[in-house]
């Protein structure tokens, strides 16, 4: 099966079914195949070929939906990325998955237009919103379109489109941050997606009733799967922007009679600060879950506290193989400081330095096998040998997570720390390097440390050490103002902290741990 599939069949079998909620829009199954089927035929006509890559760059929405079945259904690779994104990262991406064509807000067309400028791949600009907006001067070799007129030459000439590909064929390239500062293109194949999908679907007990609010960005993958699920098994998809405003989200969930509420460690602090949680009528929701970063042990007892009755997971994965655990609901009380036990179709061991696999208790490196494991990172055959490692036949590949665990006598994992220095806050996966180098641009400022702190609200906080090379040199508020500059918000340090000199290494190097 392709991902695509799961909407192919939805709209066969349910095609008045409401598939997307979005504001004031709501989408049928019948109307959402055909707009993805129209935008797949256009991208032909473009002359997208199979496996070429394209950039969607849109808050979600209807339309953010509609781009990436298209792209599939025409056999390209979507790459979905946040629309607050820098110009900067934004070119990187670009030039680094060579793609050949943009879907993006017009809202953002300044930015895109200075991103396209050092991205040469790019041939093919289609501005999603306002023509007013997208209005200003374009590179000659690159051809713009409106999304609106795309579509509508498209539904005049329907025609019959080729067969996209095969399973083992790119589905999507998801971008997150590297240990080298610069972003890693996780190449997720369309089996991986399907077999990722159908373990997660299968433990949730999903049905075609259920209904998903879906708060998180379409480009980070645990926003992304939500609207892949329910495609899957037919269900509808509750599409807010953001949790920025909690209490018209809730009213949201009351008024669309939600079921299903995956929520990242951010979220769940919000919702345990709000005031009289007991106004809302929750009678519709059956789940929660969670996952990005592990719930504080006291969040979670909060929440079963919250929400008698519903069905809570607690869950740990990462982009490199979608989902590795889920705790049982049923087992979450007595063991809260767990992440549960590998999924279905999924085999977990934790190994020592050398690979070795450790008894019980012993903490060591998660490694993980089965069909969701991806295929490795684009562009990168050295990264990608230091995670995706050879198995014991030859197709078979195995994860080295770069998380430490330890596994009880009856399978169930607990997360003990990280490897590197991968900072996860607001339930994105930071790369301190990528801040590093930005506050390294300064002038003034000689050396640049980033830790990830312990936060109630964030999962982890970002704290910046700084040596000046002048006297004096920036403020605090001066290298957070030029972080929000160049950064996305989530990446921007929350305090800074000035050294005369940071710890190192008897070989030299910054020594973070004494900065813990």
């Amino acid at each position: 099966m392709l991902v695509h599939q799961f909407l192919e069949n939805s709209a066969e079998r349910f095609p008045d079914k409401t598939a997307l909620v979005c504001g004031d829009r709501r989408v049928s199954y019948t109307a959402l195949h055909q707009a993805s089927r129209g935008l797949a035929g256009a991208l032909l006509e473009l002359g997208l070929q199979r496996q070429d890559r394209v950039v969607i760059f849109c808050e979600n929405s209807i339309e953010a939906v509609t781009a990436l079945f298209g792209i599939l259904m025409a056999g390209g690779i979507f790459v979905m990325l946040n629309p607050a994104m820098k110009a900067r990262k934004l070119a990187y991406i670009l030039n680094n998955s060579g793609a050949r064509a943009v879907i993006a807000q017009a809202d953002r067309a300044m930015l895109m237009r200075e991103a396209i400028s050092e991205a040469p791949a790019v041939r093919h600009v289609v501005w999603v919103g306002s023509s007013k907006s997208a209005a200003g001067p374009g590179a000659p070799a690159i051809a713009e379109h409106l999304w609106e007129a795309l579509l509508g030459e498209a539904e005049k000439r329907p025609g019959i489109l080729p067969a996209a590909g095969i399973d083992v064929d790119l589905a999507t390239i998801i971008y997150t941050s590297g240990s080298t500062g610069e972003p890693k293109g996780v190449m997720s194949a369309h089996c991986n997606v399907v077999a990722a999908a159908r373990s997660i679907t299968g433990y949730l007990q999903n049905t075609p009733d259920d209904v998903i609010l879906d708060t998180l960005p379409l480009s980070f993958d645990y926003g992304l799967y939500q609207v892949f699920m329910a495609a899957l098994f037919g269900g509808t998809v509750v599409l807010e922007p953001s949790f920025a405003f909690p209490y018209r989200v809730l009213e949201r969930l009351v008024q669309e009679r939600v079921t299903g509420f995956p929520i990242v460690p951010t979220v769940a602090a919000l919702l345990l600060q709000m005031q009289d949680l007991s106004r809302f009528d929750f009678s519709s929701l059956r789940y929660i879950t969670n996952t990005a970063a592990a719930l504080p042990v006291a969040h979670i007892r909060r929440l079963l506290a919250i929400f008698p009755g519903k069905r809570i997971y607690s869950m740990y994965g990462l982009t490199e193989c979608k989902r590795v655990a889920y705790m049982p609901p049923e087992k979450l009380p007595e063991r809260p400081g767990s992440v549960g036990i590998a999924m279905p179709n999924c085999e977990v061991f934790v190994v020592d330095e050398d690979g070795r696999k450790l008894g019980a208790n012993q903490v060591g490196e998660l490694v993980v096998r089965g069909a969701n494991v991806m295929q490795g990172y684009w562009n990168a055959p050295e990264e990608t040998a230091k995670r995706f490692r050879p198995g014991r036949y030859p197709a078979d590949t195995l994860l080295h997570t770069g998380d430490l665990f330890r596994q009880d006598e009856e399978g169930f994992l607990y997360f003990v720390g990280r490897k590197d220095d991968m900072i996860k806050t607001k339930g994105e996966r930071v790369s301190p390097k990528e801040i590093e180098n930005i506050i390294c641009e300064m002038e003034g400022v000689a050396e640049a440390a980033v830790i990830g702190v312990p936060d109630d609200i964030l999962g982890q906080a970002i704290k910046a050490f700084v040596v000046c090379s002048r006297n004096p040199g920036p403020t605090d508020a001066a290298v957070i103002h030029h972080c929000k500059k160049h950064l996305e918000p989530f990446m921007v340090p929350k305090e800074v902290v000035f050294r005369d000199a940071l710890p190192r290494t008897a070989s030299g190097k910054i020594d973070k741990k004494p900065l813990r």
